[in-house]
């Protein structure tokens, strides 16, 4: 029997420096090249190092709620992510392309940063089933949205949107749709292709009708309308509401 500390036990598989009160990231992170999950959140970081492509076991990293200006391009290197990457609340004007390369990922959030806008390579990122991307001051979309053939959530509030582009038909699994508070004039006709569409978000945008369209979509279970100049009686509103769909307007 040994007693006593095993030396040669694996290190742990996890970091976590949450409110470390960190300004930038100790070096010695980034000899851990073992490590499965990063927690960087909550900290003052306003840059994160390309050394940071030595982590290529990495299938979670969590860099929100910090100051970061920019992320290196070598952040594209950690293709092992596959699980979560949290980059919301900074101060990100840009995302690097080679974001475009995570193509297993399968959560991201990039909300709460003044970005204005999203690099065509998302449309790369197949394995995504969730993407956050709210108050990013977005004013469009890439087209390449529309291969996220996966995607299964959408969380668009708080943007600058008054469309979005035809591709969007093509987001076949998508379940939840949030378009909140944006400045969208009428209900995008992109949407009507949506076969699994359930939860549509539209509240406090700048609509006025109501399409035909919209009561053929098969599996729609909620729509809020409210804060809009929708005549809550529309044909399409009576025919959802009488096949049992949660119509809020």
């Amino acid at each position: 029997m040994t007693t006593g500390t095993d030396s040669s036990a694996a290190p742990p598989a996890t970091l976590n420096l949450w409110k470390a009160g960190l300004r930038s990231v100790p070096a010695e992170v980034w000899t851990r090249t073992g490590l499965r999950t990063l927690i960087l959140a909550d900290n003052d970081l306003p840059s994160v190092p390309p050394a940071i492509a030595r982590l290529r076991n990495l299938h979670t990293l969590d860099l929100g709620h910090n100051a970061l200006t920019r992320l290196p391009e070598q952040i594209g290197d950690l293709t092992g992510l596959t699980r979560c990457l949290y980059l919301h609340d900074n101060r990100l004007t840009e995302l690097p392309a080679t974001l475009g390369r995570l193509n297993r990922l399968g959560y991201l959030n990039i909300g709460e940063n003044p970005l204005g806008r999203l690099p065509d390579s998302l449309g790369a990122m197949t394995g995504l089933h969730e993407l956050r991307a709210q108050h990013a001051a977005l004013t469009g979309l890439p087209t390449s949205l529309g291969r996220l053939a996966g995607l299964r959530e959408l969380w668009l509030r708080g943007n600058q949107l008054t469309g979005l582009p035809a591709t969007v038909s093509g987001l076949h699994a998508l379940r939840e749709l949030e378009l909140r508070e944006n400045a969208l004039p009428e209900i995008p006709d992109a949407l009507r292709g949506l076969p699994r569409l359930r939860r549509l978000d539209l509240r406090g945008n700048k609509l006025h009708d109501v399409p035909h369209w919209l009561a053929d979509l098969p599996a729609l279970e909620k729509l809020d309308l409210r804060w809009n100049s929708v005549d809550h009686d529309a044909a399409p509103l009576r025919a959802l509401r009488e096949r049992g769909c949660v119509v809020l307007a």
